[in-house]
């Protein structure tokens, strides 16, 4: 009996994944394991995706001959390769962006002793694309690259948020979540009128300010960037680390120059003709991938 019902779900996953299917549950679980770097097991994977298990072990499958991720033994957990994270860092590359904004962030990096980041807006969200640690000791707010920030209680994302009118601001959070003051910072702003008051701060600054929002631990200062063509807003630069040591007044002070590595790295957009043209409809965006 149950090698039948087995073979049903089997046929169902076939059924109903032709090739669009198909993608659509590839990107799934990469998405899935993205979000989850130690790793879920087969079933895990299945059930928060709602795929039938055969179909979500012929996906993982694929995924791993092909390098993209990894079984850590016999029915253990899948995680996700390196490799995903060389082939975006080999497109940001090729399109240059990476070689020129490493300089402006390495300079600030090394007036501050704190972690420069750079971000770009890539459809609805920010991801994170370069970085320069300034502390080569001590305590180091070192977060992973190429994760989407949480717009609702980070700096990069009220710096983003600050420059679009405040009912499409909302309407971003609302699709992504707010971030939970268990999950995220003991400041966390959990409402609409509470995340309002942080946005028109940062717009009357020109830059926003975070303290214990995103971690207990960490503060951060975010400019944004913006196209020198067009004026949208096509990333944001980031300086963050321990909040006993980046206090407010220390944001503050930093904020100048940190407004002056956001121009030099507009200007770099100018040399990065994939990042600087117009985008349909008004929004920067970094791949052409629907909204």
């Amino acid at each position: 009996m149950a090698k039948r019902i087995d073979h049903e779900e089997h046929l169902a996953g076939d059924q109903e994944s032709g090739p669009s299917g198909l993608l659509e549950r590839t990107l799934s679980v990469l998405e899935l394991l993205a979000a989850n770097a130690h790793g879920l097991q087969l079933y895990e994977i299945a059930e928060r995706l709602s795929i039938p298990r055969s179909a979500t072990h012929r996906v993982l499958t694929s995924l791993v001959e092909r390098g993209y991720a990894r079984q850590e033994r016999q029915l253990g957990s899948y995680q996700l390769t390196a490799k995903i994270a060389s082939l975006a860092f080999s497109f940001l590359g090729g399109v240059g962006i990476t070689d020129l904004a490493q300089p402006v962030l390495d300079r600030l990096a090394r007036e501050s002793g704190e972690l420069l980041r750079f971000a770009l807006i890539d459809g609805r969200e920010l991801v994170w694309v370069a970085k320069s640690q300034g502390s080569p000791f001590g305590l180091r707010y070192d977060p992973d690259m190429g994760q989407a920030a949480r717009l609702s209680c980070s700096a990069s994302g009220h710096a983003w948020l600050s420059c679009l009118p405040e009912d499409e601001a909302l309407a971003l959070v609302e699709k992504q979540g707010y971030g939970s003051r268990e999950e995220f910072g003991p400041r966390a702003p959990q409402t609409s009128a509470a995340l309002l008051k942080y946005l028109r701060q940062a717009r009357k600054r020109g830059f926003s300010i975070v303290v214990q929002t995103y971690s207990a631990w960490m503060n951060a200062a975010a400019a944004p960037i913006r196209s020198p063509q067009t004026g949208e807003v096509v990333g944001v630069v980031v300086i963050a680390g321990p909040h006993i040591r980046l206090t407010e007044a220390k944001m503050l002070g930093f904020a100048p120059q940190l407004m002056d590595a956001a121009r030099e790295l507009s200007l770099a957009m100018m040399a990065t003709p994939a990042l600087s043209r117009p985008r349909p409809g008004g929004q920067a965006r970094f791949f052409d991938s629907p909204p």
